[in-house]
């Protein structure tokens, strides 16, 4: 059982080593050239070369990332409420939201860069609108999924509209909440990056952006690899907090 633990801990970073091992061996046995695709050990260490600059930009994309995906979070719980708990509300916002969320994100940085300028603000708004849509649908779908039998069982007992939602609906909804947050928190990494390399003077999409105008691709996929740990780190706090906040959700593997 202990071996089996440590393994399935351990694979993770198996699985990296394996995939960092397979692109270094194809680009190095096809001779591929550096401006078409970089090894792993080149792209290592033009982050290393590098680090001054990509720490600054890392940051500045971290928080541009975060400021926008929190703003998410507020706004798509207060409307996947409404939604979720209103049959009325659901049925009129549900096709508006569905179609907002069909148009190209990358196609409305131009028309945020119209109204606030380039910069800081266009990335986070960026964010902002790819990643809410996630976090409405599943906090949505995890109010709306509360059986009715047990809707009127509370009510006979004296539990009011707002009891209900609080104290029942918003408990069971934090699988589908958290859920939610794991998606939408890459997704606003990809948001404000979409942002930065088109609009902005700062940021890790600006530094791949410059990187890619002078060839530097080893620079380009130090940028890829350091938006990828954030995602990953970013996805693990909140996979922590749901397996801590939602263990009566969770059933044990009986394998171990």
């Amino acid at each position: 059982m202990t071996n089996r633990t440590n393994l399935s801990k351990a694979s993770p970073w198996i699985s990296a080593a394996v995939l960092f091992l397979l692109w270094e061996g194809i680009v190095r046995l096809f001779h591929i050239p550096v401006y078409v695709l970089p090894t792993p050990s080149a792209s290592l260490e033009a982050a290393w070369q590098y680090r001054d600059a990509i720490w600054m930009h890392a940051v500045h994309t971290l928080y541009t990332t975060l400021f926008g995906f929190a703003i998410a979070v507020v706004f798509g719980v207060v409307l996947g409420a409404l939604v979720g708990s209103s049959k009325a509300i659901y049925i009129a916002a549900n096709p508006l939201l569905v179609g907002f969320n069909s148009v190209p994100k990358v196609a409305l940085v131009p028309v945020l860069v119209m109204w606030f300028g380039i910069g800081t603000v266009p990335a986070i708004i960026t964010a902002f609108i790819i990643s809410f849509f996630p976090i409405v649908v599943n906090v949505a779908t995890g109010l709306a999924t509360l059986e009715p039998e047990l809707r009127d069982v509370l009510r006979s007992l004296g539990a009011t509209r707002t009891d209900i939602l609080f104290k029942v609906g918003f408990p069971r909804a934090l699988p589908y909440f958290f859920a939610s947050l794991k998606v939408a928190v890459t997704l606003a990494f990809v948001g404000s990056v979409i942002s930065e390399t088109v609009a902005s003077n700062v940021g890790v999409g600006y530094l791949m952006l410059s990187a890619s105008s002078k060839f530097n691709m080893p620079l380009v996929f130090a940028g890829l690899l350091v938006i990828a740990v954030m995602g990953i780190v970013m996805y693990e706090f909140f996979n922590i907090i749901e397996r801590r906040s939602t263990k009566w959700a969770n059933r044990a593997n009986p394998d171990g």
